[in-house]
């Protein structure tokens, strides 16, 4: 059974979304709203700790007044994008467990309703669809599909491996927690672990990556982990991108500490993984039982 919320439109028209599926004014969103008050990603449904809820992207949106960038999803709940563009839920169909995968150097991680799979420099997973990737995967709302290169798109089964590239990927079935957690079993939850491979850094919790980070992101991370501990953010931004000027460094390096905190946030990862002390300083932070793994050599 596939995750999904069922919307009611202004128009009294009902929309089924899962999770991945955007809503924005692209054409190619899922949920597509021709408003110019709408941003071409304004918000995105997920599944997390065993709810769907809608994140803002570029966008928010009110729920009961308040602005919100979050929002859990439950029959009845009023979501209004702008004024007169309210969104209703009028039903919330949850899974007990959902299909992830899992392969050489690739941690299990949860499938969204359109992933790539990559292999260079390693196995990664994108929760959207890249049009150079080495292999396409995607639901239909019933099933699951797979299209490897060239070939023609075929069922993708629990438990049938495939091969791509000299590694071994198959799709598997991951269990969904019944219950958000509250804050105390937030911080209770399962450790953390960072692998870190330097042009990509995966970010998992109990055994399920919860993110995969690439280019500037990912090296940064990287850098980081090798460091193992506070490093100050000249020496960690030259690392980065080189012997630049101070200036362009730091704007640089502000730009990407922002932007990886927001996917961090997006990803349902504690945001001060990433931890600036206030003077200068930047360390990855990892708490009881969080660990990294320095795969960069």
């Amino acid at each position: 059974m596939a995750a999904l919320v069922r919307l009611r439109l202004p128009t009294g028209e009902i929309a089924s979304l899962h999770p991945g599926d955007l809503v924005g004014r692209l054409a190619s969103a899922a949920l597509p709203l021709d408003d110019e008050r709408i941003s071409e990603a304004h918000a995105m449904v997920s599944l997390r700790g065993g709810e769907l809820v809608l994140l803002g992207l570029r966008g928010r949106f009110a729920v009961d007044g308040e602005l919100r960038a979050r929002a859990t999803l439950r029959p009845g709940l009023v979501v209004s994008l702008a004024r007169g563009l309210e969104l209703r839920v009028e039903e919330v169909v949850l899974p007990t467990q959902v299909m992830a995968l899992r392969g050489d150097h690739l941690p299990l991680q949860i499938l969204p309703s359109t992933a790539s799979l990559t292999l260079h420099p390693r196995p990664a997973l994108h929760p959207r669809h890249v049009a150079d990737a080495d292999a396409w995967l995607w639901t239909t709302g019933e099933s699951w599909r797979l299209r490897v290169g060239a070939a023609p798109a075929r069922p993708l089964e629990v438990g049938e491996p495939f091969a791509l590239g000299g590694h071994t990927f198959v799709a598997t079935l991951a269990p969904v927690r019944s219950t958000a957690p509250t804050d105390l079993e937030a911080a209770l939850a399962a450790p953390l672990t960072v692998i870190a491979h330097y042009d990509t850094v995966h970010i998992c919790q109990g055994g399920v990556a919860l993110l995969t980070l690439s280019g500037v992101a990912a090296r940064l991370v990287s850098e980081l982990v090798v460091f193992g501990g506070p490093v100050g953010w000249a020496v960690l931004a030259e690392e980065v991108w080189g012997p630049l000027d101070r200036m362009d460094l730091r704007r640089r390096l502000d730009t990407t500490l922002a932007r990886l905190r927001a996917k961090l946030r997006t990803a349902g990862v504690r945001t001060d993984l990433i931890h600036s002390d206030g003077q200068g300083h930047v360390e990855l932070l990892l708490l009881d039982g969080d660990r990294a793994e320095d795969r960069t050599g």
